[in-house]
């Protein structure tokens, strides 16, 4: 009985670390690179008939020629709307509004913002590590708590850590990606 718990905590705990993981791609999806990504719009809210309504989900989003993007919303009355909303958040952008749809233009990252941008996606990283990590801790605790066998407890805080090692290798190999992209002109 002991084993099958053992057995299902370590299934908990790697779909928790994918979560994680999962998290950190969003995330980094967030962070602009110069590269038109649909992603960037996801926390724009806007007031949309009384309720708060992300901007991808009353318009159409598309990327134009790689630095574009085109928000083509399905009611025309939300343009103003989606207008002030792009100029208050922290993308920095300036949104032209050609009566149909809103233009945005994505100008390439100077080397300095692409430092802070690096720092930036680096303590994400860092806090998706730190989640693997507590998972793991909460994992060895399960581990402890079910009383096995002293060798069978080795046993299975070794595959705790392996799932932590292959996470946390996980992490490290999205951060390298997510840099090499913002660093690359």
């Amino acid at each position: 009985m002991n084993h099958e718990q053992a057995d299902m905590i370590l299934m908990e705990l790697e779909d928790h670390m994918e979560k994680s993981l999962h998290v950190l791609v969003k995330d980094f999806a967030q962070v602009r690179t110069g590269r038109a990504n649909p992603a960037l719009l996801d926390h724009i809210m806007i007031d949309y008939y009384g309720a708060q309504s992300p901007v991808r989900q009353i318009s159409s989003v598309s990327v134009v020629e790689g630095n574009q993007l085109y928000i083509k919303p399905y009611d025309k009355s939300a343009l103003k709307q989606i207008e002030t909303a792009i100029y208050a958040s922290d993308l920095g952008l300036n949104p032209m509004n050609d009566g149909m749809g809103i233009r945005l233009i994505l100008p390439q990252p100077t080397e300095e913002r692409r430092r802070e941008l690096v720092k930036e996606v680096e303590k994400l990283a860092e806090h998706a590590r730190i989640s693997v990590r507590n998972i793991r801790r909460d994992g060895n605790d399960h581990m402890k708590k079910l009383g096995l066998p002293e060798d069978d407890e080795k046993g299975y805080l070794g595959d705790v850590q392996e799932l932590t090692d292959k996470y946390i290798k996980k992490v490290d190999q999205e951060l390298k990606s997510k840099t090499d992209e913002l660093m690359k002109i």
